[in-house]
């Protein structure tokens, strides 16, 4: 089958939604599809084979974040030519309610259109006044995805119609074997981050807080991009490691003895949760409920009160003084991830695109419209 991917997100920049494009074109190509990507970026990055650039991405506010997103004449004119010569089987769009890619590729094509939905979100004004356009756009959609309940349930609640269930994935064999980063390793008194420091809802400010009232043996290993003020009596159990490359990342899990994930909101799934796992990490979570089912209400890893510095810090030594209980937890993780790998979710995306294709519709065109 012949798969046209939209990633509404740059490329070049670390994201859950652009990690899930990524590994999920891999995961088809491995099983046999032909795929092609089209995603926000320059003319001078260097791209897999299988990606499009449909030129420079711009920071714009979303969702409590600040996603780097393309939209305008040169992008949709590139999106245009992409569907044009493609012909594709389907297209999968990924956030096609977001001002990028997405939606110019619901507007550019017509055929068999598959949407992902990876974020849940709530009414606002900014979709009220939006909305005519929206529906224009998901008028269009012959299959609907959506990555968690929260996200479908925010989806059918505000536009109404039927959304498969299919979660994220996650390559487990990628990250179940590394070695630790040099001079770092599960040593009992060992917590890991990894997110953006300077977004709010990625709970790191509560993470600070939490190691405030932990022992002064306890230290904090953190990888992401963004900056942070870290209080001088931290400074010397804290490592920032910046920005990672996907391999040290893995091997950042596998320097930890317990990784944190204290994300306050807007979260509909939680891949780093799924990526720890897969590594074998002990993982300790807020009780958001996208978390809580990832680690299956705790059997897979260990929760905190969201928000609250003291239940993370009090849960955080309870394990740490814990080996038996941390690596039952490890264990369980390994198991419940298993249902997320790539092998599995990917066959279940392509039967949405089989269902999508026989209804008849031929193949993606252009839509001169």
């Amino acid at each position: 089958m012949k798969v046209g991917i939209v990633c509404p997100y740059a490329w070049d920049m670390p994201g859950g939604v652009k990690q899930h494009i990524d590994d999920l074109a891999q995961a088809l190509i491995a099983q046999g599809h032909d795929v092609s990507v089209i995603a926000p970026t320059g003319d001078d990055a260097d791209l897999p084979a299988y990606v499009t650039g449909a030129g420079r991405a711009i920071p714009v506010p979303y969702n409590g974040s600040v996603a780097r997103m393309s939209f305008g004449f040169i992008s949709a004119a590139r999106v245009r030519r992409w569907v044009r010569d493609g012909s594709f089987d389907v297209l999968h769009i990924h956030e096609p309610l977001i001002p990028s890619l997405g939606v110019l590729a619901c507007w550019a094509a017509k055929g068999p259109i598959v949407a992902t939905f990876h974020a849940s979100f709530s009414r606002s004004r900014a979709i009220a006044v939006a909305e005519p356009l929206l529906r224009s756009a998901l008028e269009k959609l012959t299959g609907r995805i959506a990555v968690s309940d929260a996200a479908r349930k925010s989806l059918v609640e505000q536009f109404g119609g039927d959304t498969v269930l299919i979660p994220n994935g996650v390559t487990v064999a990628r990250y179940s074997d590394a070695p630790p980063l040099d001079g770092w390793g599960p040593d009992g008194r060992t917590l890991g981050f990894l997110g953006r420091l300077d977004e709010e809802r990625k709970g790191f400010p509560i993470l600070l807080e939490a190691m405030k009232l932990l022992p002064s043996s306890v230290k904090l290993l953190v990888a992401g991009p963004g900056e942070a003020k870290i209080p001088k009596s931290l400074r010397d159990r804290v490592t920032l490691l910046g920005l990672v490359s996907e391999q040290d990342k893995i091997r950042a899990y596998h320097s930890v003895d317990v990784f944190c994930a204290p994300n306050t909101r807007g979260e509909s799934f939680g891949i780093v949760l799924a990526e720890a796992m897969a590594s074998g990490a002990t993982v300790l979570a807020s009780d958001i409920p996208a978390f809580r089912r990832v680690l299956g209400e705790g059997q897979a890893g260990a929760l905190f009160a969201n928000g609250d510095p003291e239940s993370l810090a009090r849960e955080a030594a309870a394990l740490l003084e814990a080996p038996e209980r941390r690596a039952k937890l490890a264990a369980e993780a390994l198991v419940a991830v298993r249902k997320y790998d790539w092998s599995t979710v990917a066959r279940d995306v392509v039967r949405v695109y089989e269902t999508v294709t026989a209804s008849g519709a031929g193949r993606v065109e252009e839509d001169l419209l």
